[in-house]
């Protein structure tokens, strides 16, 4: 999709060629529609060099660079991989889990009413989908053990153009 955005600069251009041409391989429409508009709000976060490199960078730095985009587009998502799963790395525990999560989200749901308004089985899959994508971008293992991130020099880079640098939301030593 960031070619296509490369070539068009308009991201409802790129989510309307994305679902009528299938670009995520989905079985359904309605999940090609959902996949499309998940994956064009993660990569409208991204500034215009991190697109331009997506194409042509390795798998890992795709989910480095998709990570960061999550949590720039999503705040809770950003707190919890800096406040939780970076503070946890630094402090040597090693894992993080689903209690860790828990925690984490009761504390926040302190401060914001709205998050106590999610039902029980929204929370659970959202809970699960943020897992699976700590271990898609190889932050963790399907055990929960949190995997040290080697970021490459040209991922730190661009990470580190902004301010607060954005390798905060990575289990790694760098800053």
């Amino acid at each position: 999709m960031a070619p296509v955005y490369a070539e068009h600069r308009d991201w409802t251009k790129v989510r309307d060629f994305a679902v009528e041409e299938n670009l995520l391989q989905a079985r359904t429409h309605s999940t090609g529609v959902r996949r499309v508009r998940e994956a064009v709000n993660r990569l409208s976060a991204l500034s215009n060099r991190e697109l331009e490199i997506l194409a042509d960078v390795t798998a890992s730095e795709r989910g480095h660079l998709m990570w960061a985009a999550a949590c720039r587009r999503y705040d809770l998502i950003g707190e919890f991989a800096e406040e939780a799963l970076r503070e946890r790395f630094l402090t040597l525990v090693g894992t993080i889990s689903y209690e860790d999560y828990d925690s984490f989200y009761r504390a926040k749901a302190m401060w914001h009413d709205e998050l106590d308004a999610v039902s029980g089985a929204t929370y659970k899959k959202l809970r699960q989908v943020l897992f699976k994508m700590m271990v898609e971008a190889g932050l963790l293992t399907t055990k929960g053990a949190i995997e040290p991130v080697l970021l490459s020099a040209r991922v730190a880079e661009l990470l580190s153009r902004r301010t607060p640098s954005d390798i905060r939301f990575f289990p790694t030593r760098l800053f």
